[in-house]
């Protein structure tokens, strides 16, 4: 089953049923949401813990719910996904994330992208590592470039309509060292 990852100040840990109403809360925040096609409703974001729960069962590894050791507060997740649309580097590992916007700029987000990095070489295996964004999510491609990550281009998303001001993405990529 999934593995409790801690870094300095996170626990990277399986979901809790008590994770469900402040990732509600998160996937309804228009800011939070900026960089995503729209915001997500309560029945949405329930039908995606069930699908990060599930990615757990099947593969051993998904989206971590992250845990502040501080006062042990949920504040987002982080960890692997595989895209589920076609593009020239798919299929591929994915590492993202998202945080409640009062957990912002204090290094969380790289904190947990690092972590689950080497997570995923030295404990999973894997070879490579993606992540993708909208071009204009400089906060993302911040976290891109502090979690070691390289860029290797940009691609039009498939799944956004022509001319949606989200549709063209940057591409990340890490590979395993050891």
């Amino acid at each position: 089953m999934s593995q409790i990852i801690l870094t300095e100040r996170l626990k990277l840990r399986p979901w809790l049923d008590t994770d469900a109403e402040p990732f509600i809360q998160l996937n309804k925040d228009p800011e939070v949401m900026r960089f995503f096609p729209s915001t997500q409703t309560t029945d949405e974001t329930l039908r995606q813990i069930d699908r990060i729960k599930k990615h757990f069962t099947d593969y051993g590894y998904g989206l971590y719910a992250i845990e502040r050791l501080d006062n042990h507060q949920f504040i987002g997740y982080t960890g692997f996904a595989h895209p589920s649309f076609k593009s020239h580097f798919t299929p591929c590992i994915e590492v993202g994330w998202r945080l409640s916007k009062d957990n912002w700029g204090r290094g969380f987000a790289t904190e947990a992208a690092k972590a689950c990095i080497t997570h995923g070489f030295d404990i999973l295996g894997f070879n490579e590592i993606y992540s993708f964004t909208a071009t204009i999510n400089l906060p993302s491609i911040s976290v891109m470039k502090k979690s070691g990550l390289q860029l290797v281009g940009e691609f039009e998303h498939p799944i956004l309509p022509e001319g949606h001001p989200l549709k063209t993405h940057v591409l990340y990529k890490i590979s395993n060292k050891s």
